[in-house]
């Protein structure tokens, strides 16, 4: 039987495990459940799994664990070769190209990115221009990372037709 499964977490590879959970936490208000903890390649439970997902050799890195208001599942990863992307919006390739939040407080929370290293990719803007307030802006986490902050949720945006017919 084919049902909707529940959002359980998403990874986020960062340059600095420390910075990242303090912005985290402190801008954008999630909880930490985890603090920063060193992986090693080895026999243990974790070691295997990672060898399973990264392929022998990736020595180690570390992870923190975060979690939503709403409790999604953030892991921050910082490996000991963690750059940020030169091209971090080649949205047309396949893979994530943003995660998005939603706060009614859109101004708010950009201005907080913004102040806290980040980047505004675009002007805050409307769905239903005069109609409704629904309203979204794209940003960068101070990592490089992309996100996008809405300020309704996103079934009351879309089953409202957000941008059906223009």
């Amino acid at each position: 039987m084919t049902y909707p499964r529940n959002f359980s977490h998403i990874g986020i590879t960062v340059t600095d495990l420390e910075q990242a959970v303090a912005f985290y936490t402190q801008v954008m208000g999630w909880y930490l459940i985890m603090p920063p903890t060193t992986i090693t390649e080895d026999d243990s439970a974790i070691g295997i799994m990672c060898n399973d997902v990264f392929g022998p050799g990736w020595g180690s890195f570390r992870i923190a664990h975060l979690a939503t208001g709403d409790k999604i599942g953030i892991e921050l990863f910082e490996f000991p070769n963690s750059e940020r992307r030169e091209q971090n919006f080649e949205f047309w390739k396949t893979g994530v190209f943003h995660f998005s939040v939603q706060d009614p407080d859109v101004e708010g929370l950009a201005a907080r990115i913004v102040a806290a290293g980040g980047k505004q990719r675009m002007p805050i803007r409307e769905y239903f221009p005069g109609e409704k307030p629904y309203r979204m802006v794209y940003m960068e986490d101070p990592f490089g990372n992309i996100l996008e902050i809405y300020s309704h949720s996103y079934e009351l945006t879309y089953s409202a037709g957000a941008y059906q017919g223009q």
